[in-house]
């Protein structure tokens, strides 16, 4: 993890390689970027004893990315070392922070210095994290007790514990007020509204899911809460200020799954389990503005997620087509089919993950084992990879799911849109090394990432239209409209499996299995 700022000599710095881009005239035509890559002995302190000078001719960098200026210019990148974690890691709403658990321990580190800023112990292993909205308290989910603490940042002394007894707990978070805690027990008995400001405590009965099922509204003054009694599916209405119920109404679901407010606030997102096909739109007090069934007889819906404008509502479906909504009449005006072999016409870039192995000869120079990445073998070279531009058609690698096993991996399981409201990725899980970009102007595919792994994850820079994906390699992969290109990581045996941004876009947070940065 990193920032951008004046070159620290304690830091490892690299300017970003151009990425490949598209020419105007033909969309599929790009160009891959070559750069000179220079070490320097001020800019690298552990080469001080080395005698390499430079090596010309690399086509991507060798260094992992943490924080860029821009999308579409060379970048000047700054990283950390590795920190152990044993568990989840979160940045703080304010950006000024990092939470990470290792083992019974919460270590709150800075920012920008990665100095340690408190340091709590806890009861038992730490199992989830979550930060308050003023960024002032955070609680730790201690589920194997079971049990909930909670820390302040500004008063280190206060301390709290929830406990609650025989029922247990099975999930905390915090209310928009950063005031109240609130948690579910096992077996879905009761959600608690605990408050910190005195010992009141507020239950709501039979809660349906235990880490779903929960939906704040945007100015944080209403609760949507799923509820299931005498066979059926309640929504319940809270206020957030006195924790009454302000109204309940039921729903048309089988098993409803979850339920979403719309960024606006003036509507609420149901919708049922995959086992039938029915996503509902319901105003806060009741109505049912539309109900949308795609099709029936056949595993149903997989992700539902609104646009950041509130204009839009994607709904990912187990047949493997992304059907996207408008905000005005409910009506379908997109429906895109993540085919496995993609055809002409098409205007979209698809980039391939290859291997370039590159010889180096470094038989003269002598170099500390900690200095070598973990990708480079002596007697083959560094072994680093690139993007190449497919030529159409193109088969994509697919999985046919097995029909003797539950949760068939098949259908959008990963939907997610960028801030501006204008593209959004998706995975098929019966392709999962494939991340399909969509462009919801021009009502079409904008791009195809083709990986040698499965995809673990993406995610959107909150901040301009960038997008990052990791597949548990050591190597990290960014596309932007201008085209895509993939970097590696320096350090030894560090496998990317999980990426996170901090709200303003400063930094990026890599996680490995047992390690972070």
């Amino acid at each position: 993890m990193g920032q951008i700022g004046p070159f620290k000599p304690e830091s490892h710095t690299q300017n970003l390689p151009n990425p490949i881009r598209t020419r105007p005239e033909t969309p599929r035509n790009l160009l891959a970027s070559r750069f000179n890559f220079e070490t320097r002995r001020q800019e690298y302190p552990c080469l001080s004893e080395l005698s390499l000078t430079k090596i010309i001719g690399i086509d991507s960098s060798p260094l992992r990315i943490h924080r860029t200026i821009s999308p579409h210019l060379p970048q000047i990148m700054e990283f950390t070392e590795a920190y152990k974690q044993t568990g989840p890691c979160c940045f703080s709403p304010n950006s000024r922070y990092v939470a990470v658990a290792n083992d019974y321990r919460l270590v709150i580190r800075d920012t920008f210095s990665f100095q340690v800023v408190q340091l709590f112990s806890c009861l038992d292993r730490i199992s989830y994290i979550e930060w308050a909205l003023d960024s002032e308290y955070i609680l730790c989910g201690l589920y194997k007790k079971p049990m909930i603490q909670a820390w302040s940042l500004t008063q280190p002394e206060w301390t709290c514990k929830i406990d609650e007894g025989p029922a247990g707990v099975s999930y905390a978070r915090w209310s928009p007020d950063s005031r109240h805690i609130l948690t579910t027990s096992e077996f879905q008995l009761r959600l608690t509204v605990w408050s910190l400001l005195n010992t009141a405590c507020v239950h709501v009965q039979w809660p349906k899911h235990g880490s779903k099922g929960v939906s704040f509204n945007k100015d944080g003054k209403f609760a949507a809460i799923c509820t299931r009694r005498d066979c059926k599916d309640y929504v319940n209405l809270l206020s957030c200020q006195s924790w009454e119920i302000m109204g309940s109404f039921a729903v048309d679901t089988l098993d409803l799954a979850d339920l979403e407010w719309s960024p606006d606030d003036s509507s609420i997102v149901v919708w049922d389990s995959p086992l039938e096909y029915k996503v509902l739109i319901y105003s806060p007090d009741g109505r049912c503005l539309f109900k949308y069934q795609a099709y029936e007889c056949g595993l149903g819906v997989k992700t539902v997620s609104w646009s950041p404008c509130g204009q839009f509502l994607a709904i990912g479906s187990y047949d493997q087509m992304l059907r996207v909504l408008n905000h005005l009449t409910w009506k379908t005006f997109a429906e895109f089919l993540h085919l496995s072999t993609v055809r002409a016409p098409c205007r979209a870039a698809i980039f391939k993950e290859v291997d370039e192995p590159l010889q180096l000869d470094m038989s003269e120079l002598s170099l500390d084992d900690n200095f070598m990445p973990s990708n480079y073998d002596a007697s083959e070279g560094y072994i680093s990879v690139r993007y190449e531009v497919m030529d159409l058609p193109v088969a994509l690698p697919f999985q046919k799911p097995l029909v003797d096993k539950p949760n068939p991996k098949q259908g959008v399981g990963l939907l997610a849109w960028s801030k501006d409201s204008q593209y959004i990725c998706t995975r098929n899980d019966s392709m999962p090394t494939a991340l399909w970009i969509w462009d919801m102007q021009r009502l079409e595919v904008a791009a195809i990432l083709v990986q040698k792994e499965p995809i673990r994850a993406a995610v959107w820079d909150p901040t301009c239209t960038r997008l990052l994906l990791c597949t548990g390699s050591s190597h990290l992969y960014m596309w932007t409209p201008s085209g895509a290109f993939c970097v590696c990581n320096p350090l030894p045996g560090f496998s990317i499996t999980d990426l996170k941004w901090n709200i303003d876009g400063s930094c990026l947070l890599l996680k490995d299995k047992d390690a972070f940065c």
